[in-house]
């Protein structure tokens, strides 16, 4: 008996993605050259831009539009009784845009590459647990585990699993060769990038013929290029620009909650965050529901440090009203009687970031804590600023409860951006993969946010509600998270 099958049809998705008429027109859409010089079409890199890569290469496993795992280029899987064998059936008959078919050999290659400490992927935390794969037939692989995992194909929907042809590793960052709705015809990041329709692409050649990618690092120069018609599509409208673009009907814009997530980070490694008293007195200073009317105008949901989506299975109910006096009591009994003075280095990359910031300053002044607001440029935060500044702002995009917790928290993971070690908390996400029974491992997921709660030296106050925009001249766009856009039935007119 096996403990899990998934056997999904490709029939309904297919006929969704087929094309009534050849692709025509061109949509444009903006990326923020948060990587600057480091920017890349290799997914597993940190500098992989996403607006690309999500447009020219497929995944095993994609997020349906109500967040479930969904078949992509794997057209069903099935676990062995204690999930730690999955066996993945690939699609037949998919080509790679050089022509190449698609066979198990590229999926091989792919997690083989996602996994070698020499490449050090912020993507190998992800899927750490795979020990050994092994094709079973040409269309076939297998992938067993170092521990049983029953939410493996969860994991898979990572944006940046993709897979690539065997191979290409030392070219894909320039070539961006995938499976995909859509192929590189000319790569510019700091320019435009220009990507044409796969017209043989598994699904349905895609609606529009060419797709535009502009780089446009600050968050009011995208606002005025959306509002200029220089743009089709703007992720992350804050409220204050939502409220202003619907007195138009030149837009539509759409509102979604997720588990993305805007905060701050205090580096664990270093004075006086080192001190899990100081770094908890940081936390608790804030005033997370004002923070969400002040900084995202109501579209969130208050977070007590968790990057757990709200609507995670796992997520932990935690309770984290703002309280000045423990704050200040934690800082006395760590020596800080008179308070501290921090750097908070933000960004207009995230146009929320900078009112994040002031809004944070002002809270904190209640228990003696001196924050000082400091405006950096925009080009390159990823690379400059984020992992180097004590005091930093960050955001990320939703992941399942698992891989949240271990490419954020975990001790070894690679984009550990707090620096945070924490052998207790290690063993406890050890021990949550290890359970097969669902309420005892939702409770050790729970209890390790808990933990978190107590420890960890990153403010997470929210999760956001995301605004999507997009100009009247766009038809057929799924509201949904930028992961889970069905980008070869988008037209537009």
């Amino acid at each position: 008996m096996k403990l899990l099958t998934k056997s999904l049809t490709a029939l309904a998705f297919v006929v969704a993605g087929a094309a009534i008429a050849d692709p025509s027109g061109t949509l444009r859409e903006s990326h923020d050259l948060g990587f600057g010089e480091n920017s890349s079409l290799d997914p597993i890199s940190k500098g992989r831009v996403f607006q690309m890569t999500d447009k020219l290469m497929d995944r095993l496993v994609r997020p349906g539009l109500d967040g479930s795992p969904s078949a992509d280029l794997a057209e069903s899987w099935s676990a062995n009784a204690d999930a730690t064998v999955w066996t993945f059936n690939i699609r037949k008959g998919v080509k790679f845009h050089d022509g190449s078919g698609l066979d198990a050999d590229d999926v091989l290659y792919s997690f083989t590459r996602v996994l070698d400490p020499d490449i050090a992927s912020p993507a190998r935390s992800a899927v750490k647990m795979i020990d050994s794969m092994k094709k079973t037939g040409t269309h076939t692989v297998e992938f067993t585990l170092n521990t049983p995992f029953a939410d493996l194909p969860l994991t898979l929907m990572d944006y940046r699993l993709r897979i690539l042809p065997e191979g290409s590793g030392d070219s894909i960052a320039s070539t961006g060769i995938g499976t995909g709705p859509f192929k590189l015809e000319k790569l510019d990041f700091q320019g435009t990038t220009v990507l044409a329709a796969n017209e043989d692409y598994w699904a349905g050649a895609p609606g529009v013929a060419k797709i535009e990618i502009i780089a446009i690092p600050e968050g009011q120069a995208r606002l005025q290029a959306f509002m200029g018609g220089q743009i089709d599509i703007l992720f992350r409208i804050t409220e204050q620009q939502k409220t202003m673009l619907e007195g138009s009907d030149r837009y539509n814009v759409a509102q979604i909650p997720t588990g993305n997530w805007r905060g701050l980070i205090f580096r664990t490694d270093v004075e006086p965050f080192n001190d899990p008293r100081v770094r908890k007195a940081m936390r608790l200073v804030a005033d997370r529901e004002a923070l969400v009317q002040l900084v995202q105008g109501g579209a969130g949901n208050v977070a007590c440090d968790s990057p757990v989506a709200p609507n995670d299975q796992y997520r932990a109910d935690i309770s984290c009203p703002q309280d000045i006096e423990q704050a200040k009591a934690l800082l006395a009994e760590a020596g800080f009687a008179d308070g501290i003075e921090v750097n908070v280095h933000v960004a207009t990359l995230e146009p929320t970031w900078p009112t994040l910031g002031i809004a944070y300053q002002a809270q904190a002044a209640e228990a003696g804590i001196r924050v000082n607001v400091v405006q950096t440029p925009s080009d390159g935060y990823w690379n400059r600023i984020w992992m180097k500044k004590d005091v930093a702002a960050t955001r990320w995009k939703e992941r399942p409860a698992d891989q949240a917790l271990h490419e954020i928290y975990l001790s070894t993971a690679k984009w550990n951006e707090s620096f945070y070690k924490d052998l207790a908390f290690d063993e406890l996400l050890a021990s949550a993969r290890r359970e097969l029974n669902f309420e005892k491992r939702k409770a050790l997921y729970v209890q390790a946010q808990e933990h978190l709660f107590e420890n960890a030296g990153t403010l997470i106050p929210y999760t956001v509600s995301m605004n999507i925009g997009s100009s009247s001249r766009v038809q057929n766009f799924d509201a949904a998270k930028e992961e889970a856009v069905r980008w070869h039935l988008v037209t537009v007119d």
